[in-house]
C-alpha cells in the first residue's frame, strides 16, 4: 500500500477504523490558520478572567469609594480641627481627615470623603478652614478614574459580545464548508491500527449463512488478488449491499470480509454523518472516502443505511436541499461520479431494501444485493458451535437438538441463547453448562422469564383447559407443528404456555397447515367455551395470531376464492388499509376472514367436544404438575406422534 494514512490525531472520528497502516510522521497542522494553544474556549475564558481581575484593581486602586458625608458634618469636622486639606470644584469639596471617623450609618471608618455645598449656606467657611490651618489644594484629594479607563470598562462588554458573535460565525462557516465545525470534529480524523495483538474477524466466525459467503468471496479475491481481474478487463465492484432481518450477521460479514482479504475497514452509522447544519453530512461523507482512498484498496462499511438512503422526492425532507438529501447525494458521487473512489469498496447493511432510492442500488453502486437470512438448521448449529467456543459444555449438551428447537432464530438470538445458558450455569453454581441449562435458557428467550404469580385455584384450572385445548388440537391436527412444552407457570405477559416448533425449517405454507395454524391458535378459547361456556380476557394474543394469519391468507397468498388470486393488502399491517384498495376489496377481505375464522372456531369447539376426556386428562396433569414435556404430554392425551423427527 503505497498511501499509508497518518496517525490519527482527535477521538471524535464518527467512524470506526481497523486494519489501516500507522506512520510515525508528526501530524500535519491543520490548514485554516493559527489556532491557540488549548482551542479558542481556552482564549475566551482567559480573556473574561482578564477582565475581571483588570475591573477589580480599577475598582480597589482607582478610587470612587469614597463615602459621601452631609454638609453638616462636614461643618462639624472642620470645627472640630479634624480637616486635613480639601478640594473644591464649585460647591463640590472633597477632602481628607487627620483622624478616622465612623461612616454615616456604621459600616467602617473612612478619612477620604465627598460633601456638596448648599447654595444657600452663608457660613464662613473660609474664614473656619484658616482658622484650623486647613490646606486647600489645587487637584482633586479623591483620584477618579481617566476617560480612557472609563471607556474601556463601558465598551468592555460590547467587545467581548463582538468578538463571542464572530468566533461562532467563523466555527458554524467552517462546518458548513469543512470538516464539521463547531458542531462536527476539531481536526480531521485519521484511521487507526488494531490493538496489538487483537486477532481480525474472518470467516470462520461466521457461520450458518454460506450462501452469502459465496457472494462476498468473490470481493475478497478481487481484494486479494486485483491485477488478475484487471488483466480480463473486469473492474472491481462498487459496493455490496446487504439486506436482511436485523441480527442475521451483517456487520459480521462486512467486518470478516475485509479480515479475509486483509485490507482496512472503516465502520460508521449512517446517523453519524447526520448533523444540525447542513452540509456537514456531506463534508464527513468527502472525508471519509478520502481517508479510505490513501489506504486504497479498502472497505467502507455503513450500517443501516436506509437512515440517510431513502428514496428523494417523498416528501419527507423540506424540498431538495434538507441535510439527508445532500449527504445521500454526496454517497452517490463518491461511488459512482466524476471523482469514483478507485480501489475502495462500499458495504452497507439494512433491514428496508425496499425504500432505498433507486440510484443507490442501480449497478455501479451497489453492484450486488445480498439477502442474508436467517440460518437454517445446520447453520444454527454451527452458530452455536461458534458461540459456545469459549463455553465450557457438559458431554450431555447435545447443540443439535437446540438447532432442532430453534427455527426461525437469527445469529444474534442464539449467541443471546448461548450466554443466558452460560449465566444461568454460573448462577447455579455449576463448572459446566448442561443441556438443562441450555433448555431453559431456551424457554426463556423464547417464552419469557417465570413470574412469581400466586393464582387462585379457579384460575389455575381455566389456565390449564385452556393450555390443554391449545396442545390437544395441536396433537390432532393434521400436519401440525409437535407440542413440545405445555406450563401453566406464569412467563413474561402469559399465564401459560405451549410450546409448539416444526420439526424441520418450513418456507413454504399451504392453506391447510394455516388453518390447523389457527385452529391451534383458538384452541384456548374453543376449551374455555366447551369447559365453561364463557370466554375470557387471555385470548387477546391468540387472536392477534389469528387475525394476521386470516389476513394474510385472504388479502396476500390468493387463497380466497371470494377476493381472488390478488395481492390486496400490503405486507406492511401498518399502513391504512383505505391506502392500498377499494372499499368494496376491503369489505370482501373482512367478509372473507370472519369466514375463515369462524370456520376454524367451529371445528375446534367441535374436535375439543369430541374428545373431551383427553382434554380433561391433560388439564388434570398440568394442575398437578404444572410442566410437561413433550413425550408425557402425548402419552397423557393419548395421541401418537404422527410424524417423527430426523437426526440429518
Amino acid at each position: 500500500m503505497s498511501n499509508p494514512a497518518p496517525p490519527r490525531t482527535s477521538p471524535e472520528q464518527p467512524w470506526r477504523t481497523e486494519g489501516a497502516p500507522e506512520r510515525d510522521e508528526p501530524p500535519k497542522p491543520r490548514p485554516g490558520g493559527w489556532r491557540p494553544r488549548g482551542g479558542w474556549w481556552g482564549l475566551i475564558l482567559t480573556a473574561l478572567l482578564v477582565f475581571v481581575l483588570a475591573n477589580l484593581v480599577l475598582s480597589l486602586f482607582g478610587g470612587g469609594n469614597e463615602p459621601t458625608i452631609s454638609y453638616t458634618e462636614f461643618s462639624k469636622q472642620v470645627g472640630a480641627g479634624n480637616v486635613d486639606k480639601i478640594y473644591s470644584k464649585g460647591d463640590s469639596i472633597e477632602g481628607q481627615l487627620k483622624k478616622a471617623q465612623e461612616k454615616p450609618g456604621g459600616g467602617g471608618t473612612y478619612t477620604k470623603f465627598k460633601t456638596q455645598r448648599p447654595e444657600f449656606a452663608d457660613d464662613p467657611l473660609w474664614a473656619e478652614l484658616t482658622k484650623h490651618g486647613v490646606t486647600v489644594t489645587a487637584e482633586p484629594v479623591v483620584q477618579q478614574r481617566s476617560l480612557l479607563s472609563n471607556l474601556l470598562i463601558s465598551l468592555a462588554p460590547m467587545l467581548l459580545l463582538v468578538a463571542l458573535w464572530i468566533f461562532i460565525a467563523r466555527r458554524v462557516r467552517q462546518g458548513m464548508g469543512g470538516a464539521g465545525g463547531m458542531f462536527g470534529r476539531k481536526e480531521p480524523p485519521k484511521p487507526v491500527e488494531l490493538i496489538p495483538g487483537q486477532k481480525r474477524t474472518t470467516f470462520a466466525d461466521v457461520a450458518g449463512i454460506d450462501e452469502v459467503e459465496g457472494e462476498l468471496n468473490d470481493v475478497v479475491d478481487f481484494l486479494k488478488n486485483p491485477d488478475a481481474y484487471r488483466r480480463m478487463g473486469a473492474k472491481m465492484p462498487r459496493g455490496v449491499l446487504l439486506s436482511g432481518p436485523p441480527g442475521t450477521g451483517k456487520t459480521l460479514l462486512a467486518r470478516a470480509v475485509a479480515g479475509e482479504a486483509g485490507v482496512p475497514f472503516f465502520s460508521a452509522s449512517a446517523s453519524e454523518f447526520i448533523e444540525m447544519i447542513v452540509g456537514v453530512g456531506a463534508s464527513r461523507v468527502r472525508e471519509l472516502f478520502a481517508e479510505a482512498r490513501k489506504v486504497a484498496p479498502s472497505i467502507i462499511f455503513i450500517d443501516e443505511i436506509d437512515t440517510i438512503g431513502r428514496a428523494r422526492g417523498g416528501g419527507a425532507g423540506m424540498g431538495g436541499h434538507d441535510e439527508r438529501e445532500q449527504t445521500l447525494n454526496q454517497i452517490l458521487t463518491e461511488m459512482d461520479g466524476f471523482s469514483g473512489s478507485e480501489g475502495v469498496i462500499v458495504i452497507a447493511a439494512t433491514n428496508r431494501a425496499d425504500v432505498l432510492d433507486p440510484a443507490l442500488t442501480r449497478p455501479g453502486r451497489f453492484d450486488r444485493v445480498v439477502q442474508v437470512s436467517p440460518p437454517d438448521r445446520a447453520g444454527r448449529e454451527a452458530i452455536l458451535r461458534i458461540h459456545t467456543r469459549q463455553i465450557p459444555l457438559a458431554p450431555d449438551v447435545n447443540l443439535a437438538q437446540a438447532a432442532r428447537t430453534t427455527p426461525g432464530m437469527t445469529g444474534a438470538e442464539l449467541a443471546n441463547l448461548a450466554n443466558e445458558a452460560a449465566l444461568l450455569a454460573v448462577k447455579r453454581g455449576q463448572s459446566q453448562v448442561t443441556q438443562s441449562d441450555l433448555s431453559e435458557a431456551l424457554e426463556k428467550v423464547q417464552l419469557g422469564a417465570e413470574r412469581p404469580l400466586v393464582m387462585p385455584e379457579e384460575e389455575r384450572r381455566r389456565t390449564a383447559y385452556h393450555e390443554s385445548g391449545h396442545a390437544l388440537l395441536g396433537m390432532l391436527q393434521p400436519g401440525a407443528d409437535p407440542v413440545r412444552k405445555i406450563t401453566i407457570v406464569p412467563r413474561g405477559r402469559a399465564l401459560g404456555v405451549t410450546l409448539s416448533t416444526p420439526e424441520a425449517d418450513k418456507y413454504a405454507y399451504t392453506e391447510e397447515y394455516l388453518r390447523g395454524r389457527i385452529i391451534g391458535a383458538l384452541g384456548g378459547m374453543a376449551a374455555e367455551q366447551v369447559v365453561y361456556g364463557v370466554v375470557t380476557t387471555g385470548s387477546e394474543s391468540d387472536l392477534e395470531q389469528v387475525t394476521n394469519i386470516a389476513r394474510g391468507m385472504v388479502a396476500r397468498w390468493g387463497m380466497s376464492p371470494e377476493v381472488g388470486r390478488l395481492s390486496a393488502l400490503p405486507n406492511d399491517t401498518q399502513q391504512a388499509y383505505g391506502l392500498a384498495a377499494a372499499p368494496q376489496t376491503l369489505d370482501a377481505i373482512d367478509t372473507e376472514m370472519r369466514r375463515i375464522v369462524d370456520e376454524c372456531y367451529d371445528e375446534a369447539c367441535r374436535k375439543l367436544t369430541d374428545h373431551r376426556g383427553q382434554l380433561d386428562a391433560l388439564a388434570a396433569a398440568l394442575l398437578e404438575r404444572e410442566t410437561l414435556e413433550e413425550p408425557d404430554a402425548y402419552r397423557i392425551a393419548g395421541v401418537t406422534r404422527l410424524r417423527k423427527e430426523t437426526d440429518d
